[in-house]
């Protein structure tokens, strides 16, 4: 059916042509017709920089079309707001011109009303400074990490090889190789796609311990130590939840378990592959920071942390009680927000569970400054995040670096069919059919992987300047401004007030953070009552 056009054009070519001996020249220009399109049809398998054009010759055609005419058809038609929300209309089409190299200048000023509730601003300065560069770096490794690495302040959030196609790991990668920045697994694992590019990886091990699992499921150290020894892997990341589904596993029927997916997960052929809704390696908070520096050990002193999408407060403060108490601490947090994306997630789950990544990522935070423990650990952050005001506001929130998965699949292509759960992504992002996949060009995907997060953070560098400091960590929450249902103006320090350091420890944090840390309890994930 993708190429049921192409076919048609080719029939149609050969029959009028047939036909000219016996009905004349009339027939000569509906041949001429068909063999113009017969001719598009080749040129769009061919060519390299679309690969929707390459699975669907002919008819994509039609998409770009309606791209080219007039704003409101084109907005209506292909960018509506799938989420209820200004996100796909306008940041879509910034990853693209950002990707494609394009010019990103837009006429007639903002498009969103400035008055609405909800409306947020960077406050500039009459003083901006100059920035040389836009590589900014953060290293992430505590006390007891040998090999801190030194991060770009955009990676590739967690997208797994079983979910992306083979080609769209490879081209992250190599994009991510090439533009200096990381990329995280996701749970599938360290596969050899990812391994052909030779970008700094992240390696996220989930509660299936995908490539560091016994024969039942349990983890297995021997199997980890020797995946992580791989000079590849800069660091490790224990997944607790994802914000699109936490709390919920997962299963990747036998079916969709491929040869190539079978030895990157270290999974039987033929049998359902589970993600179960929790680790087995540990069960308390005390337990989890014993298996933070069991990773720690095994991977030659690589910095190895958490991600989690924050739920029960009381849960968040005893893993920062247990640190206090034993004194390990993760090199680092992923906060991820439930705005994030994913393929698989029950509609309840996707819409309701979780905290959203501002909140969540001032909570934890804040714990961590009013546990005096902030300074030991470094911060990330991802759920929705795309440009670079997108950045800036979470930088100003607490967070260290930035992690996106949507923008960088819209920089592979994807243009938001909504069919990653069909297997027949359009694009050949997220698919597992060889011949979706094989459209996308790894080569020229990979150049917009790179130019996207260059261009990103080029933005980020410019705000940052006209903001009047000379980092982005450096930006503040009195510099954020948001508008209220009111009509009143507050900054982020008034909508999101700062604990003050150490003030969870010595009593003077009050109201609920006082509530709450009475009762969390580092030898339990559940609540002590009261």
């Amino acid at each position: 059916m993708r190429y049921l056009a192409f076919f048609l054009a080719v029939g149609a070519t050969l029959l009028f042509a047939a036909l000219t001996p016996f009905v004349g020249a009339w027939a000569l220009w509906p041949m001429g017709i068909a063999g113009a399109l017969t001719a598009l049809g080749i040129w769009d398998m061919v060519q390299t920089h679309h690969a929707l054009r390459r699975n669907y010759p002919i008819l994509a055609n039609f998409r770009f079309l309606l791209e080219s005419i007039r704003p409101e058809i084109r907005q209506y038609f292909l960018e509506s707001d799938l989420d209820g929300a200004p996100f796909n209309r306008i940041k879509r089409s910034v990853v693209y011109a950002r990707a494609k190299g394009q010019l990103q200048s837009r006429p007639f000023g903002t498009q969103q009303d400035v008055y609405a509730e909800g409306f947020e601003w960077l406050a500039h300065s009459m003083a901006p400074t100059k920035i040389e560069g836009h590589d900014f770096r953060v290293k992430v490794g505590g006390p007891d990490c040998k090999q801190p690495y030194s991060s770009a302040l955009l990676n590739i959030s967690a997208m797994s090889f079983g979910s992306l196609s083979a080609n769209a790991i490879r081209a992250l990668n190599k994009g991510a190789k090439a533009g200096g920045f990381a990329h995280d697994t996701g749970e599938g694992s360290f596969s050899v796609h990812h391994k052909e590019g030779g970008g700094d990886i992240i390696w996220e091990v989930a509660s299936g311990y995908f490539g560091c699992r016994n024969g039942d499921g349990t983890f297995s150290p021997e199997r980890f130590a020797r995946t992580a020894s791989e000079p590849q892997i800069k660091m490790i990341e224990i997944k607790l939840s994802q914000g699109a589904k936490p709390g919920h596993g997962g299963i990747l029927p036998a079916a969709k378990v491929t040869p190539e997916i079978a030895a990157a997960r270290g999974v039987p052929m033929g049998q359902d592959c589970v993600s179960p809704a929790r680790h087995s390696a540990f069960s308390t908070p005390l337990e989890m920071m014993g298996f933070i520096a069991q990773l720690r050990e095994l991977s030659g002193g690589k910095p190895v942390g958490f991600k989690l999408c924050i739920g029960q407060p009381t849960e968040f403060m005893a893993l920062c009680k247990a640190m206090i108490e034993t004194g390990v601490t993760p090199d680092f947090i992923v906060i991820d927000g439930k705005e994030g994306g994913t393929g698989a997630a029950p509609l309840e789950f996707a819409d309701h569970l979780g905290t959203p990544l501002r909140e969540g990522l001032t909570f934890a935070h804040d714990c961590l400054v009013g546990a005096g423990l902030r300074d030991r650990i470094k911060l990330g952050a991802s759920g929705r995040i795309i440009t670079a005001f997108d950045m800036a506001r979470v930088m100003a929130l607490g967070a260290d670096w930035c992690n996106s998965a949507r923008g960088f699949m819209f920089a592979l292509g994807c243009i938001q069919s909504m069919s990653c759960h069909t297997d027949k992504c359009p694009t050949g992002v997220a698919t597992q059919d060889p011949r979706r996949g094989d459209a996308l060009v790894v080569p020229d995907k990979a150049e917009r992987v790179r130019r996207f997060q260059a261009s990103t953070m080029e933005a980020l560098a410019e705000l940052t300047a006209a903001a009047g400091v000379t980092h982005p960590a450096d930006i503040s929450r009195e510099q954020l401004m948001r508008r209220t249902m009111t009509g009143e103006v507050q900054s982020f320090a008034e909508v999101y007030p700062q604990l003050a350091p150490g003030s969870l420890i010595d009593g003077t944090a009050g109201g609920k953070y006082a509530r709450h840390w009475a009762m969390a309890d580092a030898g339990s994930f559940r609540a002590r009552a009261g």
